[in-house]
């Protein structure tokens, strides 16, 4: 696997698929900086914007569904996902 980027663009969905895909492999570090950022509470406005570059004030409807898509598949991530990263796994 190779090394992901710090801070990739964004897609307005994450991947819903039960398998790892490049984008995930790509965004592992928003991942973590997703979960990072509801774990200490930050405003899911200010989240968006620092992590999906996404401004919640100009388009909330947006920002909140790619918020949300994100963080479920970081989720996934935490419980399923990091199985395959794993040699043998997945």
């Amino acid at each position: 696997m190779h090394s992901p980027p710090l801070d990739p663009l964004c897609s307005d969905q994450a991947p819903v698929v039960d398998f790892l895909t490049r984008y995930d492999q790509d965004h592992l570090v928003t991942y973590l900086r997703l979960l990072n950022g509801y774990a200490d509470g930050a405003d899911w406005r200010d989240v968006a914007y620092r992590v999906l570059h996404i401004d919640a004030c100009r388009e909330p409807e947006r920002a909140r569904a790619a918020l949300q898509s994100h963080l479920a598949r970081a989720r996934w991530m935490t419980e399923h996902g990091y199985g395959h990263l794993l040699p043998g796994f997945g």
